[in-house]
């Protein structure tokens, strides 16, 4: 009887660590709108395994929904998340992404650059080149570059979504539609290989694809929170994207899947 109560009692214990594991999933999920394992594992201090087990629970409550290394809340197809909630989502990762990506642009290029939080670390590596020619709707990138003496930055016009400082609409989209760019660096809220990059406000991609129409090679910056995520606006097609700039925790078999689609893969060691 007595070794039957100890084992109960260790039952007991492993329900509540479970609990309590799963309560902080949910937090964090509902903090950002999204997680990768790796970033649930951390923030649980257990293993992906072990995670991977909480979610495919907390998925059968309908409490969340289970992708390519990480898991979203239901409805996060359509929530743009705001500019403060991005900024410290996965931030040394984009800092090392934005510090790659700079890396493809050469003195003297012309190019364009979408809203972000990760387009915005990018910029500011851009400060190092003498001449630059740089439109963007973003008023972050703007700002990373009004230093910079020998960049020329082109703001579109359009309406300012004050939620990602980013300017949308028809304006917008008619003030780059006779632009012709070596390069677009974009970004978006999800990558997937079937979809490619995409977003949940209209507008915001509308922008985005009027970005990618003026060049002549489309970039995308993405850390490992947003490979394998789908959201509801396509953006630019996966057989239209030349480049993408990512992490080291990004989900393999989304990375060789999008290779085998002929994207080239640039990824930033951690």
């Amino acid at each position: 009887m007595a070794a039957d109560g100890s084992q109960g009692q260790v039952e007991t214990r492993r329900a509540m660590f479970a609990a309590e594991r799963r309560q902080r999933i949910l937090e964090v999920m509902r903090a950002n709108g999204a997680a990768s394992l790796r970033d649930l594992a951390e923030a649980v201090q257990s293993s992906e395994v072990t995670v991977r087990r909480d979610l495919r629970v907390l998925e059968a409550d309908g409490l969340l929904n289970r992708h390519h290394g990480g898991a979203t809340l239901p409805g996060a197809l359509s929530r743009e998340p705001t500019y403060a909630q991005k900024a410290h989502v996965a931030a040394a990762e984009k800092a090392a992404i934005g510090e790659l990506a700079a890396s493809l642009v050469e003195d003297g290029d012309a190019i364009v650059i979408g809203a972000g939080t990760t387009t915005q670390v990018f910029a500011q590596h851009l400060a190092r080149h003498t001449e630059l020619a740089v439109v963007t709707n973003s008023l972050l990138v703007a700002q990373a570059l009004a230093a910079a003496p020998r960049i020329e930055v082109v703001l579109t016009g359009g309406t300012l979504r004050g939620s990602i400082h980013a300017l949308v609409g028809s304006a917008a989209e008619r003030s780059v539609a006779g632009l012709r760019v070596r390069r677009a660096f974009i970004s978006g809220n999800g990558l997937t290989p079937e979809r490619g990059v995409s977003t949940p406000n209209m507008q915001v991609a509308s922008i985005d694809r009027a970005l990618a129409a003026a060049a002549e090679e489309i970039v995308v910056l993405a850390d490992h929170t947003k490979i394998g995520l789908d959201t509801m606006v396509q953006t630019v097609p996966t057989d239209e994207i030349d480049h993408l700039v990512t992490d080291d925790a990004a989900p393999r078999e989304v990375l060789d899947e999008l290779t085998n689609r002929a994207v080239r893969l640039h990824v930033a060691r951690m």
